[in-house]
């Protein structure tokens, strides 16, 4: 693989951790992303992928308690 694509989707909004809700990277990581190498970019997208899963299970408990 010779570039990592961006999992931006042009959805910007922070919440109070400063994590994109639109594709779940830190503030840090977006910033970052430009230089940072290959493996990096793999591993901010493992952490993503794991906030975005837990964001969603959130609020899916969220929205069952509350029907």
């Amino acid at each position: 693989m010779t570039e990592v694509p961006s999992p931006c989707v042009r959805n910007c909004c922070l919440n109070e951790s400063d994590i994109c809700l639109g594709c779940f990277r830190s503030l840090d990581e977006i910033i970052a992303w430009g230089s940072a190498s290959i493996a990096d970019k793999q591993a901010t997208l493992a952490a993503a992928n794991a906030r975005k899963i837990a964001h969603q299970a959130t609020r899916a408990s969220f929205n069952k308690k509350h029907r």
